[in-house]
């Protein structure tokens, strides 16, 4: 979902109300846990009412937290406890279709099976978590767990469609971030539909195991706009930095198919076990998705969290989506997000990467535009104006400015007609084969 200033049309003024979510100032409840360590705590969230809750084990620990300010819950399992029925549950015969977390708010760890799970292997799955102890869920999803292939902004292939996930650099070269299972290292990428538009190929994919990759510009340089994100309507989030995200906290993600949602992040380190082999350390969540979602981004406050690996159910019924976390990506690829020069600090508490050896101008909005991670129009044009406020500037009233304009509007429905109809023939067509 990389927002290229070549590619926006026309500029829909910005949205003053900022796409605001909890627990972004900050991980106190997180610096606890790392303080009492994970044989007296068992995990840490963002309550309902934005204030964080750690899960203690013993009433000495609760003490600790509640004089720090923070919420305590006391719980019977710890962490260490926790992490050991997913390891077991790890080395026990790979169920394809199945799915495990820890809940931290409910302390336990949770089993999911799609439908595609066989009544023997979900008997020896029940079997295996039976022999670990009551604090292991079992329950059965409505979908399949499948790796969403296409997306928001398309990239496409001759292997088939993806979402672009956020704009990154190794300092001489950038880069598209986006998610492992779209292609395999050498797969070529285009900006439309006829192959006309080359972008770029993927230099590095880590799939399964990890879902991420890296696809290289073929320009090498990502142009204007790197530092923003699509949302839809033609308008973008900035996003200032990288960070984890926490339990409870409420995040966006877009796509292609389904368009701008949200939701909470339900676990962390989540387990899948895709048909095509197994991921792990993931971020679940219980944002929609439907196929087209694909390695589209995840983000809170501008910051960027995640990209789309996968999940069950659809934007009308609900699901569970999982996401490959950035800072993980970033770490293993040895690159960074390129972010304005002005936001190089980040913002909300990120744990920002550090600005990249790029131009102050890939900045899509300008300075005064928008606040980090506030709801803000794609531009284009090297000085960062829309194109909207160039053609109502009275300095550049003329005899042929209705002529333009009426040109353009013009273009814009037809480019709308055909993106909707394009989508829908996308979404017709994975919705034939997804769960």
């Amino acid at each position: 979902m990389v927002a290229q200033a070549a590619m926006a049309s026309e500029t829909p003024p910005a949205s003053a109300r900022p796409l605001r979510s909890a627990g972004t100032a900050g991980d106190p409840g997180g610096a606890l846990v790392a303080r009492l360590g994970t044989t007296r705590t068992a995990g840490n969230w963002i309550g309902a009412d934005g204030r964080p809750v750690v899960a203690v084990t013993d009433a000495e620990a609760a003490r600790t937290v509640r004089a720090a300010g923070i919420q305590a819950k006391v719980v019977p399992h710890s962490m260490d406890e926790l992490k050991s029925a997913t390891a077991t549950l790890r080395s026990a015969p790979r169920v394809t279709g199945t799915a495990w977390a820890v809940d931290y708010r409910t302390n336990r760890v949770v089993v999911r099976a799609d439908r595609t799970v066989s009544a023997g292997d979900w008997s020896r799955m029940s079997q295996v978590a039976s022999g670990i102890g009551g604090f292991v869920h079992m329950e059965r999803t409505k979908g399949a767990f499948t790796a969403r292939l296409n997306g928001a902004q398309p990239i496409l292939s001759t292997g088939g469609r993806c979402s672009a996930g956020f704009n990154v650099t190794d300092g001489r070269r950038d880069f598209i971030l986006t998610a492992g299972h779209c292609g395999p290292s050498g797969s070529t990428w285009f900006a439309d539909n006829q192959g006309d538009r080359q972008l770029g190929s993927t230099v590095s994919s880590n799939f399964p195991g990890s879902d991420f990759s890296l696809v290289q510009y073929d320009s090498g340089r990502a142009g204007p706009g790197a530092d923003v994100v699509a949302v839809g309507g033609g308008k973008g989030v900035r996003i200032t930095g990288a960070a984890d995200p926490s339990v409870g906290q409420r995040v966006f993600r877009s796509g292609s198919t389904s368009g701008l949602h949200d939701g909470q992040v339900t676990a962390l380190n989540a387990t899948v076990n895709y048909p095509e082999g197994t991921v792990t350390g993931l971020i679940e969540t219980n944002v929609c998705a439907e196929p087209g979602d694909s390695g589209g981004p995840m983000f809170s406050e501008g910051v960027a969290l995640g990209v789309t690996s996968g999940g069950s159910g659809d934007c009308t019924t609900g699901g569970t989506t999982f996401f490959q976390p950035v800072t993980k990506a970033l770490t293993a690829l040895n690159v960074k997000l390129l972010v304005s020069a002005g936001n190089a600090g980040g913002g909300q508490g990120a744990a920002s990467s550090p600005a990249p050896s790029a131009p102050a101008s890939q900045g899509a909005v300008a300075p005064s535009a928008a606040s980090p991670g506030s709801s803000a129009p794609v531009t284009v044009g090297a000085e960062g104006r829309t194109l909207l406020a160039r053609l109502t500037d009275t300095r550049n009233v003329g005899p042929g400015l209705l002529v333009v304009a009426g040109s353009l509007i013009a273009l814009v429905a037809t480019r709308y007609i055909r993106s909707e109809q394009d989508r829908k023939a996308y979404q017709r067509y994975y919705s034939s084969t997804w769960g």
